[in-house]
């Protein structure tokens, strides 16, 4: 079960590696498209859908590597079973509103496709197409927390620290 938990975040990960060359030939095109004085219609919009596509599809990837940013303020007051309660319950809440957030992203692609939503740019794209990225990252992000919930509750989580604050100039 770990090694298929772990493919699923990599594999976001991959995809949103993929948004962002996407991301990088859309701005490219744009470029160049100005500079011959040939208009390429969408790519602004296609850039911003792949932007978002990036964002999202990387949530879970960065979560399970402990380097989304978490505020340990009120955290480092508390030692051994304390600590691990206060793990618990801040796990817990945002695995719930991580669900919250999945169900809202999931229920605005299924509005899109049955309004028949579509871009108001002149390249007039599905919204549910773009959307779905939105709606795969956040249901990946919301496994991930509860993968980290239960790697608690179990004693099996290793807090990943990041190094950012090494990283100090």
């Amino acid at each position: 079960m770990r090694r298929l938990l772990n493919a699923i975040y990599a594999s976001t990960a991959a995809m949103a590696a993929l948004c962002m060359c996407g991301l990088l030939f859309m701005v490219l095109l744009s470029v160049l498209s100005r500079q011959l004085h040939v208009h390429v219609p969408g790519t602004d919009a296609y850039a911003g859908y792949l932007m978002a596509g990036a964002g999202f599809l990387a949530l879970a990837h960065t979560l399970k590597r402990g380097e989304h940013i978490r505020v340990t303020l009120v955290l480092g007051l508390f030692k051994g079973s304390a600590r691990r309660g206060m793990e618990v319950f801040s796990l817990s809440l945002a695995s719930l509103l991580a669900c919250l957030f999945a169900f809202y992203s999931c229920r605005l692609v299924w509005q899109s496709i049955e309004f028949h939503d579509i871009s108001t740019g002149n390249d007039a794209t599905p919204l549910w197409i773009p959307q779905l990225a939105m709606a795969l990252g956040t249901v990946i992000f919301a496994l991930a927390f509860v993968d980290e919930l239960v790697l608690e509750i179990r004693g099996q989580r290793t807090a990943l620290e990041s190094g950012e604050m090494l990283r100090n100039e």
